[in-house]
């Protein structure tokens, strides 16, 4: 078998031998919308089967695996949110590295993205530890929630329109089941802006009628049942931003100090 089994002693599989399986997208759609809670939905989405051609993909890597990684064992199933069942703050990425996530079981996890992120996370108060390596390592999120908008890894990290829309419930539901006490989105990367502006309609929330450019900094108020929050623009981590200097250190914090503030969580 090419991937964890679920409900097979991974730490923190939320799924159980028996949790029901989407193979189309119309089985996402119901069973999305049926996820009375957030644990519940983390473990439908985690068995999802829906995307031929995703599941292939992570399947096949999960068995071949990179060189460094040889001796473990891959997760190979869609990744899902993880964190505060009740955060204040909503952090949305693209997809889960094919190495990374899709190996560890945990979004931006085990993978150099999530070293930057986790470290900022760390220094900002929302995270126990600077870092993020494997499923049971004692990393906790503190008021905080990491979610990704497409839930397996893709080839060449790029997911189809037809993937993209096929996992939009998932996302779509996680997002409304957070929202009463979500104060701050924040978009990692311009394709995870793209991605919440419709879950976020589904949702509830009053959007403006054009959506704004995305931006790193770039600010939305939204409004959802005579609440307010914010969706805050963050470039994201990827190496080729990290390396580039497109992204630094104080810029991650920045966003996420901003986020602290407008969350009511800073000191």
């Amino acid at each position: 078998m090419t991937f964890v089994p679920p409900g097979s002693g991974w730490p923190g599989d939320p799924a159980e031998p028996d949790t029901p399986v989407a193979h189309d997208p119309a089985d996402v759609v119901r069973l999305a919308a049926a996820s009375r809670t957030v644990a519940e939905l983390a473990a439908r989405e985690s068995v999802c089967r829906a995307c031929p051609r995703l599941v292939a993909w992570r399947e096949e890597v999960a068995e071949v695996k990179r060189r460094a990684f040889a001796e473990e064992t891959y997760w190979g199933r869609p990744t899902p949110g993880w964190g505060a069942d009740e955060p204040r703050v909503l952090l949305v990425g693209l997809a889960p590295a094919a190495h990374g996530g899709n190996r560890t079981g945990r979004v931006f996890t085990g993978d150099r993205s999530g070293d930057w992120l986790f470290a900022s996370l760390h220094r900002t108060g929302f995270a126990a530890l600077p870092t993020s390596t494997h499923a049971g390592d004692g990393q906790r999120l503190i008021g905080a929630r990491v979610l990704a908008a497409v839930r397996c890894a893709p080839p060449a990290n790029k997911p189809t329109p037809e993937e993209r829309a096929t996992c939009l419930p998932w996302l779509a539901r996680e997002v409304d089941l957070v929202a009463p006490g979500v104060r701050v989105v924040v978009a990692l990367g311009g394709f995870a802006w793209q991605a919440l502006w419709p879950a976020l309609r589904q949702a509830g929330y009053d959007l403006p009628r054009s959506r704004p450019p995305f931006g790193h900094g770039a600010e939305v108020r939204l409004s959802r049942a005579g609440a307010t929050a914010t969706l805050l623009g963050c470039y994201h981590p990827s190496q080729q931003n990290t390396f580039t200097g497109r992204v630094t250190e104080q810029m991650l914090d920045d966003v996420f100090t901003r986020a602290a503030e407008l969350a009511g969580t800073s000191e």
